[in-house]
């Protein structure tokens, strides 16, 4: 068994990111007497309540079956309750794996997550193509990459994945056995998110409000998310005083003050990006002029638990906006717009042609300027859409930006642009 608290506690100690926070391994830790983390794609939490398992959190449908496995294998007990700390497919896609091995598992939940259920059995292909480009290849093994996945009538969540039946609004105490968790809302990624308090051990279960990365709190292909909520409720946890963290992605934490550095650091930098759109909005500043101004200071996001890898500040500037202005950015022509292709084809009449426009965007990403390159590759493809030529070169503009990028979510949109253009062309990507 890996000894996760050393590694975490050596990490946040130095500031130095010394090896990966996040692994998916499908192995168990015991990380305190009766608790144990399957580190997975999300982790399983597990309890020994003295009276059954409880788990927190099921895994991806892809990864559940192993995470059962690491479960037997550490303790003959059954697993008799489940936690969703929220219904993103990756905490409750294993359910059925769950349900194979130990019968029809009580689960507990927010209300809002069988209305999540619904929604995604609805836009079931959607969700299959927007995940396929936001992880971008990089699981492969996950089926997250392959943008013909809705062709093959995958689904999303399975559908024999169970909704809540032990329902939380507000809060709701669970007891089993000799454990006692309190269990409080937050709209925070989502609006259907749970974290945990045990009180007389001080575990603190927080789900994806703690993920060893900047919050996901913008993600651009995904529906409202939190950010203010999110602050309030890691400031919460704060004031309880936790002694052990449990998170769904990432290390686990130890330590009352070490918890309390963490938590209130990812809090501020959610709190003051907030603060910062907000007072420009109310300004009368564009999402424009904003996006460009508002940030998080770069020694904030140099934090090993606060880098922007998956998603990032520009991103929560948008949901910001979103949420307290409505989607319409402030210009004009955009309220009501021309299409992109007859916009991009009367530009490309006065530029004097769309190659001319490729090449001049070529020129512009070899400066290093991606963003206004990006601009006049698309413009050129949109104008010439069916050019193999044109296409080349925006293939070959995306692929370099996504080198370029940090955030998981920003390279798997660029490599899907990239690979609408190499489609055209005829060639190979990655």
């Amino acid at each position: 068994m890996a000894d996760l608290l050393e590694i975490s506690s050596r990490i946040i100690d130095s500031g130095e990111l010394t090896e990966p926070t996040t692994r998916i391994t499908n192995e168990l830790s015991e990380v305190a007497d009766g608790l144990a983390m399957v580190e997975s794609f999300s982790h399983s939490v597990v309890v020994d309540t003295g009276d059954g398992l409880l788990a927190v959190d099921a895994s991806h449908d892809r990864t559940g079956a192993a995470v059962v496995d690491a479960i037997k294998h550490w303790s003959t007990t059954p697993v008799r309750h489940l936690v969703y700390t929220h219904g993103h497919a990756d905490h409750v896609g294993g359910y059925r794996h769950f349900a194979a091995e130990y019968g029809e598992v009580p689960v507990l939940g927010h209300r809002n997550v069988a209305e999540r259920f619904d929604r995604y059995r609805e836009m079931n292909d959607w969700n299959l193509l927007i995940n396929a480009r936001q992880f971008g290849g990089v699981r492969q093994d996950f089926g997250m990459g392959d943008e013909g996945a809705a062709a093959t009538r995958a689904r999303f969540i399975p559908d024999d994945t169970k909704s809540p039946d032990i329902v939380v609004d507000d809060t709701s105490t669970q007891r089993i056995g000799d454990v006692e968790i309190v269990w409080h809302h937050a709209n925070a990624e989502t609006d259907d998110h749970v974290w945990g308090w045990e009180p007389n051990r001080r575990w603190l279960f927080t789900g994806d409000l703690m993920t060893w990365l900047f919050p996901n709190a913008g993600n651009p292909q995904k529906v409202q998310r939190y950010p203010v909520e999110w602050a309030a409720a890691l400031r919460s946890m704060v004031a309880l005083g936790p002694e052990l963290l449990l998170p769904a992605h990432g290390l686990p934490i130890e330590g009352r003050e070490r918890i309390e550095t963490v938590l209130i650091d990812v809090a501020s930098a959610l709190e003051q990006l907030v603060d910062d759109v907000i007072t420009m909005m109310n300004a009368g500043e564009t999402l424009d002029t904003i996006i460009h101004s508002a940030t998080v200071p770069a020694e904030t996001l140099a934090k090993p638990y606060l880098l922007p890898l998956y998603d990032e500040p520009e991103f929560m500037v948008r949901a910001v906006w979103r949420q307290n202005g409505g989607w319409w950015d402030g210009a004009a022509s955009r309220l009501k717009p021309a299409p992109d292709a007859r916009l991009a084809t009367e530009l490309a009449v006065l530029a004097g042609g769309a190659e001319t426009l490729a090449d001049r965007a070529r020129e512009v990403a070899d400066s290093g300027d991606y963003r206004l390159a990006s601009h006049l590759a698309d413009l050129a493809g949109w104008a010439a859409p069916d050019d193999p030529g044109v296409h080349r070169v925006r293939a070959g503009i995306y692929r370099d930006r996504r080198a370029a990028e940090s955030s998981l979510m920003a390279k798997g949109i660029f490599a899907g642009a990239a690979r609408e253009s190499e489609a055209v062309a005829g060639v190979d990507g990655e």
